[in-house]
């Protein structure tokens, strides 16, 4: 058993792990109990009452949180003809096609995010085995498998965060950096919850938000009631 430190025990010792806090409190307590030296980001988790062994409560999606991540991320455009000044213009970081293909079968990843026009699926597709395993792989159902290319990289860099549910049905998401002000990471919470609770599969029975919290990067997990935002 790995011994807690000093700092990790102290910060524990501010959270009642029984309680369900308001989101005003908990992202409060979030902050307080942040004692790391550098600049943690903060993350929402959510329990949902869904199946995802079931093809039609598989929740996937993307989201432009209103005050962003605090991350600026790399975004790589694969695109060919008027598309790659497209891409150029709105700001992404790297735009090509088998150039780039050929530079990530060699183990090139520096970058964060891949968008890719429709017509080069085809292509990109041969990745998957390498892009896949990293969550890197383009979809349409995170918007970055578009001709919209201005849209999706300017989404990209204003803070769009992507979900999946995993095996056990929970949802990890990035809602900001314990530099950001109560207000924002209230908002960035609430604008996540929201999101979630318009995407519930009409197969999903019983309570859908199970639960929630809030953690940084080194602090202790804080649960939040959201029973305000979703019934049933």
């Amino acid at each position: 058993m790995v011994k807690k430190s000093k700092r990790v025990q102290e910060a524990a010792k501010l959270v009642d792990r029984s309680k369900a806090y308001e989101v005003k409190e908990a992202i409060s307590l979030v902050k307080e109990a942040s004692k790391a030296n550098f600049d943690e980001t903060v993350e929402a988790a959510f329990r949902l009452g869904v199946d995802p062994k079931k093809a039609d409560q598989q929740i996937r999606g993307a989201f432009v949180l209103p005050h962003g991540t605090g991350k600026t991320l790399r975004v790589l455009v694969f695109a060919k003809g008027e598309k790659v000044k497209e891409a150029e213009a709105a700001g992404a970081d790297y735009v090509g096609d088998q150039d780039l293909i050929n530079k990530i079968n060699q183990g090139w990843f520096e970058f964060d995010v891949i968008v890719a026009t429709p017509d080069m699926m085809g292509e990109v597709g041969k990745l998957g085995r390498v892009l896949g395993p990293k969550g890197l792989m383009p979809n349409p159902k995170t918007g970055t498998v578009t001709f919209e290319v201005e849209k999706a990289v300017n989404d990209i860099k204003a803070g769009k965060v992507e979900y999946r549910v995993d095996k056990s049905a929970n949802i990890h998401v990035p809602i900001g950096k314990i530099s950001f002000d109560n207000e924002k990471l209230i908002e960035n919470f609430e604008a996540i919850t929201n999101a979630l609770v318009k995407v519930k599969p009409q197969a999903s029975k019983g309570t859908y938000m199970r639960n929630a919290s809030v953690t940084s990067t080194m602090g202790p997990g804080i649960k939040v009631d959201v029973s305000s935002y979703v019934r049933g």
